[in-house]
C-alpha cells in the first residue's frame, strides 16, 4: 500500500514519538480477510480451551483418577457446555477490552462515527449509547477519567501552567502521579496509558503458583 509509506514511524526515544503516535491515522485499519478471521477464531479457541478444561467436571474426574484428558473428550456434550461457559467469559473480556480501546481512542481524538465504524459499522448514535463516556464534551479544566488494562487514571489540567498531568493506579496497585508538564490532554492520556499497560496484571501462570 502506498499510504503505508507516508505514515511516520518514529522510535520511542524520538522527540516526536508521542505527538506522532497520538495523531489519528485515517484509515486506521484494513478490512480483515476470511483467513485473518479464521486464524483469530483458532486463537480464541486455543485461549478458552484451558479454562473449559479447568472448569469441566468431566475433566476434573479424569484428573482425580490420574488420567490424561484426551482431546477427543472435547466432543462430550458436558465438555461443550463448559466450553460455552468459557466462551461467555471470553465475550465479557472482549466487552471490557472494547470499552478500554474505545475510551482511549475517543479521549485521544476519535469520534463516535469512527468508533462505530471500527465496531462492525454501527451508527454513531449506537456507538454513543454503547460507550457513553468514550468521547466526552468537556471544559478545558475538567478532569478526564480513564480505565485501561485493569487500572485507572485521571487526567488533570493545571490552569496556572496551562499544562496537563495525571494520577494513575495500575492493575498491580502501583501508583504514579506525573508532573504537570504535558502540553495537551492527548499527551497526558498517552503517558497514563503507557503506565497502565506497564502495570497491567501478569498473564495467568506467568509467575507460577
Amino acid at each position: 500500500m502506498d499510504d503505508v509509506t507516508v505514515i511516520p514511524t518514529p522510535d520511542k526515544d524520538d522527540e516526536s514519538f508521542w505527538s506522532t503516535v497520538m495523531t489519528l491515522v485515517d484509515p486506521a485499519w484494513r478490512e480483515p480477510t476470511e483467513d485473518d478471521v479464521f486464524a483469530m477464531e483458532d486463537q480464541v479457541l486455543d485461549a478458552v480451551r484451558p479454562l473449559a478444561e479447568r472448569i469441566s467436571t468431566r475433566a476434573l474426574a479424569y484428573r482425580t483418577a490420574g488420567k490424561p484428558f484426551d482431546p477427543a473428550l472435547i466432543a462430550a456434550p458436558d465438555v461443550q457446555l463448559s466450553l460455552l461457559r468459557s466462551l461467555y467469559e471470553a465475550k465479557r473480556a472482549v466487552d471490557r477490552l472494547a470499552e478500554s480501546a474505545a475510551t482511549v481512542a475517543g479521549r485521544s481524538g476519535a469520534s463516535y462515527a469512527q468508533l462505530g465504524a471500527a465496531w462492525g459499522g454501527i451508527k454513531r448514535q449506537s456507538a454513543r449509547l454503547k460507550w457513553p463516556h468514550a468521547v466526552a464534551k468537556r471544559a478545558t479544566s475538567e478532569s478526564i477519567p480513564l480505565r485501561y488494562a485493569g487500572g485507572e487514571a485521571v487526567i488533570h489540567h493545571d490552569p496556572d501552567g496551562d499544562a496537563w498531568w495525571y494520577t494513575a493506579t495500575g492493575a498491580d496497585r502501583q501508583d504514579e502521579e506525573s508532573e504537570a508538564v504535558h502540553a495537551t490532554s492527548t499527551e497526558a492520556i498517552a503517558r497514563a496509558t503507557e503506565f497502565l499497560l506497564t502495570h497491567a496484571k501478569p498473564a495467568p501462570g506467568g509467575t507460577g503458583s
